[in-house]
C-alpha cells in the first residue's frame, strides 16, 4: 500500500486532523517533490510517539533547535515508506535499538509549522512538516543516548508528565494531549 492510501483510510481524530488530512493528500497531488526539503515550503516528515511496553511512559528527546522536550522524528529525504523513516528517526535520535512498530497504521497526523532557524550555520526558511505519526515501542530499560547535533537529553516521562514536558504550547494542546488521549482510548478498548 502506498502513503497516500494510508491517508486516504485514516480515520481523523477530530477536527484538526480531518482538515489536515484533506491539505496533506492535496499537497502530495500537487506539490512539485512533496518528500523532498528541496521543496522548501513544505515536505513530508514522520515522527513517532513512543511508548514503553507496558504503555506508562512515553521517551522524548531535549531539541536542541525548539529548545523543548519533544517527540522523535524527521524529513522523508526521498523515502515515501514514513514508517521506516519514523523508526529509522527514533533509533537515530535516542540510541535505542530495540524500536518496533506498535501498528503499521498511521497513529496521527498533522501540519507543523517550522519557523526559520540557523541549522548546521546556514538559515533555513520557515515552512511546514506535512506529518505522519506512528505509535512505536522500544524497551524501558533500554541504554538512551542524545544525537549530538539534534538534541541535547534523552528520557523516559510517565504518560502525565509528557505532554507538560514540552515548552511549545500549541504542540501541548494540539498534538502531545491528543496522541495520549488516543493512547488511552486504545488502552480502554483491549
Amino acid at each position: 500500500m502506498s502513503i497516500r492510501t494510508d491517508i486516504e483510510n485514516y480515520r481523523p481524530w477530530n477536527e484538526q486532523e480531518e482538515r489536515d488530512r484533506r491539505a496533506i493528500l492535496d499537497f502530495l497531488d500537487t506539490a512539485e517533490k512533496p518528500f523532498s526539503r528541496e521543496n522548501t515550503l513544505a515536505h513530508m516528515t514522520a515522527s513517532s510517539w513512543i511508548v514503553n511496553r507496558e504503555r506508562t511512559k512515553v521517551l522524548l528527546c531535549y531539541h536542541n533547535i525548539y529548545d523543548s522536550w519533544s517527540w522523535t522524528g524527521g524529513h522523508a529525504d526521498g523515502n515515501t515508506d514514513l514508517l521506516a523513516v519514523a523508526v529509522k528517526e527514533a533509533m537515530e535520535e535516542t540510541a535505542v535499538r530495540s524500536v518496533r512498530p506498535v501498528s503499521e497504521k498511521i497513529f496521527s497526523l498533522e501540519i507543523l509549522t517550522v519557523d526559520g532557524h540557523e541549522k548546521h550555520s546556514a538559515y533555513v526558511s520557515s515552512h511546514l512538516h506535512m506529518n505522519i505519526t506512528y505509535l512505536l515501542e522500544a524497551d524501558g530499560d533500554s541504554e538512551l543516548r542524545a544525537c549530538e547535533g539534534e538534541n541535547s537529553a534523552v528520557r523516559w516521562f510517565s504518560l502525565e508528565e509528557a505532554p507538560e514536558a514540552s515548552s511549545e504550547e500549541w504542540m501541548i494542546r494540539r498534538v502531545y494531549r491528543k496522541l495520549n488521549e488516543k493512547l488511552f482510548r486504545e488502552l480502554r478498548e483491549k
